[in-house]
């Protein structure tokens, strides 16, 4: 079979939203969907049962991560990613690419580490907070590809397009990416076209080293939050034969600006691929985006906000571990139907978190990937029954402006 095939079902009369079918080797995966991030071959703290009772319909892995441990030659020996960690679903790889931003400037410069996080935005919990002055670079860039120092050991180790490839391949996902140098907000225009022309290179090196036919590479959108470079790698990201597009990189200094960003960028590529946006998952981004025509969704938020006691309700974030919710009986949220909510109180969940209770990840993390999954399922029947605007708008009133 090929190695991807995208339909789509159906386009919205009013916005660039649309839904659609992609079919990988390991199955299908109706859009809008948000992928599940699990960097290190786990999402944390749940089975790959635990992502089936879910909902989940595919998973991201972290392609730099897995080769510094346990190795991406290990993985292949014990059958692929995919046995390797029990999940028979659709897989994606990222291509090591992010690394040379969060292992690199972002850490000399203490930039919030979720690239297309807008730095206001970075110390609300969405991503690890900024850090406390400058750092050195863990990752050093040239026109070949990138020198990491390993931050586990030190060791050093050299990442280049072919080897991006070669790791991926090993790996097995059913979906890679391109290679490639994202920018931050704080890089000036001369940088971000060196970056933008870098990466076009490495895409095409990307192209050329691959050799499995039941593996679909996307390539990646940059340009920052410049209007003439994002549209010129649109086109030439359009222009390659590849299976789809990710948008990444910086999306600006405010959710304007990200917004600005799809709207020139989307409509220069190929319809009938599918285009996946890079680290956003916020509910509100989510829907903005959707309506502008993206397809697939990954972040780290859901996961990462529910290991810190935040969670996700349709009046707000919750923060679990604030004291008023010590004798509270209740669910996280009246009317969810997650595993979590149906057999747990408030109550109980802060004390786990007071206690530092392995347990309590586990909960929340349920509870969050419900909502998240719940929200992009809804959003995409909403798209099928022609009415996204209203159900954006209904949900958006109630989310940003009420408090739990």
């Amino acid at each position: 079979m090929a190695a991807l095939s995208f339909t789509l079902t159906h386009t919205s009369a009013r916005s660039a939203a649309r839904a659609g079918v992609i079919q990988v080797p390991h199955g299908r995966v109706e859009t809008p969907a948000f992928m599940v991030v699990g960097t290190q071959a786990t999402v944390k703290s749940l089975t790959p049962a635990d992502l089936r009772e879910l909902g989940v319909q595919i998973v991201l892995a972290n392609t730099y991560h897995l080769s510094l441990r346990p190795g991406a030659e290990l993985v292949a020996r014990l059958g692929g990613l995919h046995h390797f960690m029990g999940w028979d679903g659709p897989l994606i790889t990222d291509s090591g690419g992010y690394q040379v931003f969060s292992l690199g400037f972002a850490l000399e410069h203490g930039v919030g580490k979720q690239v297309g996080m807008f730095p206001a935005e970075a110390a609300r919990g969405g991503g690890p907070r900024p850090a406390q002055g400058q750092k050195p670079k863990l990752a050093r860039v040239d026109d070949d590809g990138v020198t990491f120092t390993s931050h586990l050991d030190g060791s050093t180790h050299r990442l280049t397009p072919e080897r991006s490839i070669d790791i991926q391949q090993q790996l097995g996902a059913d979906i890679i990416l391109a290679f490639d140098e994202p920018t931050s907000p704080l890089h000036d225009y001369d940088y971000t076209r060196q970056a933008l022309e870098r990466t076009h290179r490495w895409a095409d090196r990307c192209l050329a080293a691959k050799t499995r036919a039941d593996q679909a590479l996307f390539g990646i959108v940059q340009g920052g939050a410049f209007r003439d470079l994002r549209e010129e790698s649109a086109r030439f990201m359009a222009a390659r034969p590849i299976e789809g597009f990710a948008i990444g990189g910086s999306l600006g200094k405010s959710k304007q600006d990200m917004h600005a960003i799809l709207e020139w960028t989307v409509p220069l590529l190929a319809e009938d691929r599918p285009r996946h946006l890079l680290g956003i998952g916020e509910p509100e981004d989510l829907l903005e985006a959707v309506e502008r025509g993206i397809d697939l969704f990954d972040c780290v938020a859901p996961t990462r906000y529910a290991r810190h006691g935040v969670l996700y309700t349709h009046r707000g974030k919750l923060t679990l571990t604030n004291a008023v919710f010590r004798e509270d009986p209740g669910p996280i949220e009246p009317g969810c139907t997650c595993s979590t909510c149906a057999r747990f109180s408030r109550a109980y969940l802060r004390h786990l978190f007071v206690a530092e209770e392995l347990l309590s990840y586990r909960l929340a993390t349920i509870h969050n990937l419900h909502f998240i999954l719940s929200l992009v399922r809804q959003a995409r029947q909403a798209i099928l029954d022609d009415n996204l605007a209203a159900y954006r708008e209904q949900f958006l009133q109630q989310y940003l402006s009420a408090e739990c």
